[in-house]
């Protein structure tokens, strides 16, 4: 689905999940199940209540640790109930999982580099970018086609899930992904469906500009 021809107004909000320990440390979390530290779950809350008040009419969240958690704020303040899918996981990363941006730089340099082009790049012999839109992507799209007109899907997942996505759903090329800057924890971007498809309205919104900590930095 590329949105309704007719423009039925539904509104797709990418929400990343809170800061853990890894965000701080600069370390590569992937897929790895990493929890949100107290900040990170005080970050949930506060923008919870902002979220609320979209009325959003479903949530469906990553099942790893950080971003069902920070979900479940939005559940606690909505009622709605959370639909948890494997498929809005972080970008599985291989050997570059648990190592610090340092670390990477220094064993990977070349790939990093290449990474950072827009070349396909398998990180730590993990992924490919394309790969996780081929996951992802549908299953947003799958959640967005039961909203009713005018309603607000918020899918809660993780800064490079959420880049690759609205990559995807954008119609943008891959090598242009890396157009799309990281999202801050727990800050998100909105999905406007229009006549001719899905439109970026907001990006990294939700607080006021704080550094980009995580995978996709």
């Amino acid at each position: 689905m590329n949105g309704s021809k007719s423009g039925k107004g539904r509104r797709i909000v990418l929400w990343r999940h809170g800061q853990t320990a890894w965000n701080l440390e600069r370390r590569f979390q992937g897929s790895t199940d990493i929890e949100l530290t107290e900040a990170g779950i005080g970050q949930a809350r506060r923008a919870a209540r902002l979220l609320a008040s979209l009325k959003p009419d479903a949530i469906v969240a990553s099942d790893l640790r950080r971003a069902a958690a920070t979900a479940a704020e939005l559940s606690a303040v909505s009622g709605l109930a959370v639909a948890h899918d494997a498929a809005l996981r972080e970008t599985y990363a291989g050997e570059w999982q648990g190592l610090t941006h340092q670390e990477i730089v220094e064993r990977y340099g070349e790939q990093y580099a290449a990474w950072k082009r827009g070349e396909p790049v398998r990180r730590g012999g993990g992924e490919l970018e394309t790969e996780v839109a081929d996951r992802a992507a549908p299953v947003v799209l799958e959640h967005a086609e039961k909203l009713p007109e005018d309603g607000t899907l918020v899918v809660v997942s993780h800064g490079g899930t959420i880049r690759t996505t609205i990559g995807r759903l954008l119609g943008l090329e891959a090598h242009h992904w890396e157009g799309l800057g990281g999202l801050s924890n727990c800050c998100w971007s909105v999905l406007g469906e229009g006549a001719r498809g899905w439109r970026l309205l907001e990006h990294n919104a939700g607080t006021l500009p704080e550094p980009v900590l995580g995978d996709d930095d």
